[in-house]
C-alpha cells in the first residue's frame, strides 16, 4: 500500500515537473561590415520579447544570451525558445545595432551588417 501511493507522488512529481515543453531553436549571428568583412569580438546580446524564458524543472533559468563574436564574425547562440527575440551587436568603431526578429525555424543564421559611425559635430572646437 506504501508502495503503491510512493509510486503515484512520484510519477505526479515527475509529471508536474516537466511542464509543458518550449519549441527551441538554434541561432547563428554573422555580423560583418558594409564591406563584408567579419567583425571580431562584437559584442552580441540576445533578449527574449514579451517576458519569455527558457524552463528547466520548473524554474526559470535565463531571458537573455551574451557571447561575443570568432575571427569569422560568427556568434552561436545555445537553443532558445521560438519567437520574438531583441538582438543588440556592440562593436568597437562601429555604430550600435538593435532590431527586433521574429524566429520560428529551427535553425536560423542573422546576417547583420554595422555601419560605421556617424560624424559628430560641435560647437566647441
Amino acid at each position: 500500500m506504501r508502495s503503491r501511493r510512493f509510486l503515484l507522488s512520484l510519477l505526479a512529481t515527475v509529471c508536474l515537473a516537466a511542464g509543458p515543453t518550449v519549441e527551441t531553436t538554434t541561432l547563428r549571428i554573422v555580423v560583418k561590415t558594409l564591406k563584408g568583412t567579419p567583425v571580431e569580438r562584437a559584442s552580441v546580446i540576445v533578449r527574449f520579447n514579451e517576458g519569455r524564458s527558457l524552463r528547466k524543472l520548473g524554474r526559470q533559468v535565463r531571458t537573455n544570451w551574451e557571447t561575443r563574436t570568432n575571427s569569422e564574425g560568427v556568434a552561436k547562440i545555445p537553443p532558445i525558445p521560438k519567437g520574438k527575440i531583441l538582438v543588440q551587436v556592440i562593436a568597437k568603431g562601429y555604430q550600435t545595432f538593435g532590431q527586433e526578429f521574429e524566429i520560428d525555424e529551427d535553425e536560423k543564421t542573422l546576417e547583420i551588417q554595422l555601419n560605421p559611425p556617424q560624424p559628430q559635430y560641435s560647437v566647441h572646437q
